[in-house]
């Protein structure tokens, strides 16, 4: 379904892509990194989406039965898809991808509820932004709930804007290029 979304008309970052290493606030090591195609990537997404809390599944996503989990992952991991996967050691603490969408890419974000809160959905968002610019992504946008202040909030510092507000969803977009090397 084409619509008209409103982009803002300034470009946001730079963002550095991955792999990327940081101490969360909690004092773990994690590291991001772009979505290497390995079934051990594959079954540790699989595993972090089956315990994810409901509380936090958002329009649908993530699917809940493992069945639905496992579609909707080889869904989002086609190549024209972008995906970044925060790692604690071995296990997937957060995963972030960018989905094409007309002319622009839209985001979807997902941290583990044990994760939340300790600044790693701020480096995987800036990650994935980066991946995308670095692969000619122009424009990306998102829905949130209106409710979600601790998300809205983050998306704000990292450069989104409000582009839609008209129903309990808020569309905010961002723009990574201004448009003249614009792949999407």
């Amino acid at each position: 379904m084409s619509r008209d979304r409103r982009f803002p008309d300034e470009v946001a970052g730079p963002f550095e892509s991955p792999p990327r290493r940081f101490e969360d606030r909690e004092g773990r090591e994690i590291e991001i990194r772009a979505h290497d195609g390995s079934e051990r990537e594959y079954e540790a997404l699989a595993s972090m989406y089956g315990e994810f809390d409901p509380a936090d599944r958002a329009q649908g996503i993530p699917p809940s039965d493992d069945r639905r989990i496992r579609e909707w992952l080889d869904n989002i991991f086609c190549d024209a898809c972008l995906n970044v996967i925060a790692w604690d050691g071995d296990t997937a603490a957060g995963h972030a991808t960018l989905v094409p969408d007309d002319d622009a890419h839209e985001l979807a974000i997902f941290v583990l509820q044990e994760y939340q809160e300790a600044g790693i959905g701020t480096h995987l968002m800036e990650a994935l932004l980066g991946h995308g610019a670095e692969s000619g992504v122009g424009k990306v946008w998102l829905t949130v709930e209106r409710w979600n202040q601790p998300a809205v909030g983050l998306y704000k510092k990292i450069g989104f804007e409000i582009s839609d507000s008209e129903s309990f969803e808020m569309e905010m977009a961002i723009r990574l290029t201004d448009g003249s090397d614009e792949g999407g």
